[in-house]
């Protein structure tokens, strides 16, 4: 095991000592928490709605501030005139004025009126000939209205809502986004790896010393273990801006296990898709030749990444998803985010590690042998057929 200690010890040195990867780190958390914040903003600035209240209708303007929760809307009120409020809106600075009387409201827009607006503008006047009805008719409009208040339908749940649904969903996107984004440059870290030293010829004196067996573990170990100290550094500072900000409130309990069983399927995932893009790599000489013999294996990560953000966040008891969670080379990035969501039975993901193993085991195999025959043959591209039958 000595040299092989000492390889990954090499590439963990080597490459955490680098610029790119401190940079690269930073960079990637920094891109994150730019993304979240402008999401944020944009998110506040599309559920705020700026209106204007002429100084005749000035009394609506307090029951049109309060009817903005009932349609998921901040309504911000300001008082101007009529045609300082007009102008306003000509130039996008509000986006309507109210103006007419309280009794005869009108709403002036730039082009078409916001539906959410309209419609609270309606109830108010709506309630306000409501209420002049009921005290001709020598009723207490505040008493109708209570009684009106206090009447419900009964509701039967048949299921329990889960209140942290909306959490467990964009856990689970983010799951799924970071282990896929992590497995697809570890990989190609990978393959690129064993190109150069295989086009400098650095690894004939490698093998002078230590077995192609022993070189391509330490290489995959290494370099899976930089990756997940890069992971562990940049989920770290996620969560903890995600916890600052009241984001996430899941129960420590869920949040832990979404995140053991990630990294659990980040390390599992990422030394079975290394092992076999150093192998196809092994069987090209030059970096131009590197994208036509790991496109296949990419294309294994793309296909469950796709099936997993469009699939899981609408329905995350979707059967077909179930079943390809558990097939290996799937299991990696469907896995964690079901059990992200919390619909992952136990009996599931022990059979999803148990097939992944396996198949690890299987791809260990033949990709070690594939390695040991081709990574020494220079020149043209090597077929697949002579790597697995070469002595």
């Amino acid at each position: 095991m000595s040299p092989f200690w000492l390889v990954a010890r090499r590439e963990i040195r080597t490459r955490v000592r680098t610029r790119g990867f401190v940079i690269g780190t930073l960079a990637i958390i920094a891109i994150m928490g730019g993304y979240a914040a402008l999401m944020a903003f944009i998110g506040q600035q599309a559920s705020t709605t700026k209106l204007g209240v002429a100084p005749e209708v000035a009394a609506i303007g307090e029951p049109l501030r309060a009817a903005g929760s009932a349609y998921g809307q901040s309504f911000q009120i300001s008082t101007v005139p009529v045609p300082a409020g007009e102008q306003q809106v000509r130039d996008g600075d509000l986006d309507a004025l109210v103006t007419g009387t309280p009794e005869e409201p009108r709403l002036v827009v730039k082009r078409s009126p916001d539906s959410s607006v309209e419609a609270a503008l309606n109830a108010i006047v709506q309630q306000q000939v409501l209420d002049t009805e009921l005290a001709r008719s020598g009723l207490d409009p505040a008493a109708v209205r209570a009684a009106a208040g206090n009447a419900h339908v009964a509701v039967t749940s048949l299921e329990i809502d889960d209140p942290h649904r909306g959490e467990r969903i964009g856990l689970a996107i983010a799951a799924g986004i970071v282990l896929y984004m992590f497995l697809i440059m570890g990989g190609q870290m990978i393959a690129q790896g064993v190109v150069e030293e295989k086009s400098s010829r650095v690894v004939e004196l490698l093998l002078s010393t230590i077995k192609p067996a022993q070189l391509l573990a330490g290489k995959v170990v290494g370099i899976g273990l930089t990756n997940l100290l890069q992971l562990v550094v940049i989920a770290g500072a996620a969560l903890a801006a995600a916890g600052f900000g009241g984001v996430l409130t899941l129960p420590s309990a869920a949040l832990t296990s979404t995140l053991v069983w990630a990294l659990v399927w980040f390390l599992l995932g990422f030394f079975t898709y290394a092992t076999v893009l150093a192998a196809a790599a092994s069987l090209v000489s030059r970096q131009e030749d590197l994208q036509n013999v790991i496109s296949p294996v990419i294309m294994l990560l793309v296909v469950p990444f796709v099936i997993g953000v469009s699939l899981l966040p609408g329905s995350p008891d979707n059967a077909l998803a179930g079943i390809l969670s558990m097939v290996p080379g799937f299991s990696p990035t469907l896995m964690p985010m079901r059990i992200a969501l919390g619909v992952a039975a136990p009996w599931e993901i022990a059979v999803s590690l148990v097939l992944s193993a396996l198949a690890f085991a299987l791809l260990l195999r033949l990709g070690g042998r594939i390695y040991s025959n081709a990574v020494l043959r220079t020149g043209s591209r090597v077929k697949l057929r002579d790597a697995l039958r070469a002595a």
